[in-house]
């Protein structure tokens, strides 16, 4: 692909605590990294920012961090010069007078609404097309997808191959899980938790408390932990905490930077994945796992998930979609799902080897950062 020599306004507001800003945050890093595009990250949350980035200076207007200059995204906007492509992440609306900026560029910039993933087959129809226009500038769709016709999936250049290399190396695994605290448990199958609250959670845990083989549940500090603790029958967890029922450890961990998080998936047997970077991030770790989608009003979002399944479970034996298709459904709706959970170990071996094959079929696509820029190219 031919250097692009251009500036890239990416614009993110803070809805869902850290999805929004950790999708835009590994593209505006990629783009600077694999692209050498001169990328502006602007953020109306920098402390949700600091969470997944604790180098940012939540008291700065304007910082640069691994490349990316980190614009704090007032509430009363200053006059800006506008970039020559514009992003505007999951619809957000861009401040007025700098939609004025961008119509009276000479040329107008590329403005591409970077929309939510999902795995409908509508969204292959309308990936590229124009939407709104403002004065002589023209929005397009761009979506990200797991098919040929979309924006792919955001991969870091030849991650696959040092996720392989990490999982073929217990001492790496064991050393990495050492500087988070954790000393896995004897013969314990690993299991991470990141989740919005959930009813069924309960139900899954007293099944993993006597099960014949012992789980390590790993929760990293979130929305979940409340409804861990009420199982424990504890009035808080906190961070370190280590609490054994039986055949079943669950330790608290810290909210991690990105790649240790990548790190802590690649390690996990099984992860417990919520919203859109984190279900991204565990399908690159080549494991079984399961996607706590985010509720949608009129319950749209079951269509996204029984979208993803389609796709996902299509290489699986009946018996064996059957069993996945039930466990993510009712831990989607909050439902008890320690049965289902029963139901998908008999199929476990089947499930492993369907992640990763999964995992290589979407490595074979275009990685999003990639196709944004080819889709400048195309459009200059």
């Amino acid at each position: 692909m031919p250097e692009v020599n251009t500036r890239w306004d990416i614009f993110c507001t803070v809805v869902d605590n850290y999805g929004d800003i950790g999708v835009t945050w590994r593209l505006a890093r990629q783009l600077v990294a694999e692209h050498s595009l001169a990328v502006r990250l602007w953020v109306d949350d920098l402390r949700a920012f600091e969470r997944i980035c604790p180098d940012i200076d939540v008291n700065a207007a304007q910082q640069s961090q691994q490349g990316v200059e980190v614009r704090l995204w007032p509430s009363e906007w200053a006059q800006t010069d506008a970039a020559d492509v514009v992003i505007a992440a999951f619809a957000c609306q861009l401040p007025s007078d700098y939609m004025d900026a961008m119509a009276a560029r000479e040329k107008p910039p590329l403005w591409m609404n970077l929309d939510y993933l999902s795995a409908e087959d509508w969204v292959i129809g309308c990936h590229g097309l124009p939407s709104v226009k403002y004065k002589s500038v023209q929005k397009i769709f761009f979506f990200p997808g797991f098919q040929p016709g979309t924006g792919g999936l955001l991969r870091e250049r030849g991650l696959l191959e040092q996720r392989q290399q990490f999982q073929l190396d217990p001492e790496a695994q064991r050393q990495f899980l050492q500087g988070l605290g954790i000393d896995r448990a004897p013969e314990a199958q690993l299991i991470s938790l990141f989740a919005y609250e959930n009813a069924g959670l309960a139900s899954w845990l007293d099944v993993l408390a006597v099960d014949a083989t012992p789980a390590h549940l790993l929760v990293p500090e979130g929305r979940i932990l409340g409804d861990v603790a009420r199982w424990l029958g504890v009035e808080t967890l906190t961070v370190g905490a280590i609490h054994v029922r039986q055949s079943l450890n669950v330790q608290v961990l810290p909210f991690v930077r990105q790649d240790q998080y990548d790190h802590l998936l690649w390690c996990c047997d099984f992860n417990a994945v919520r919203g859109e970077d984190s279900f991204v991030r565990a399908q690159w770790a080549g494991r079984p796992m399961l996607w706590h989608i985010y509720q949608q009003d009129e319950d749209i979002h079951l269509d996204k998930l029984d979208a993803f399944l389609a796709l996902y479970t299509k290489g699986l034996s009946p018996a064996a979609a059957e069993a996945m298709n039930g466990l993510w459904r009712a831990w989607s709706a909050g439902q008890p799902i320690g049965d289902h959970w029963l139901a998908s170990r008999k199929h476990w071996p089947e499930l492993q080897e369907n992640a990763e094959k999964w995992c290589l079929e979407q490595g074979l696509q275009a990685d999003l950062a990639a196709a944004l820029v080819q889709f400048y190219l195309n459009w200059i």
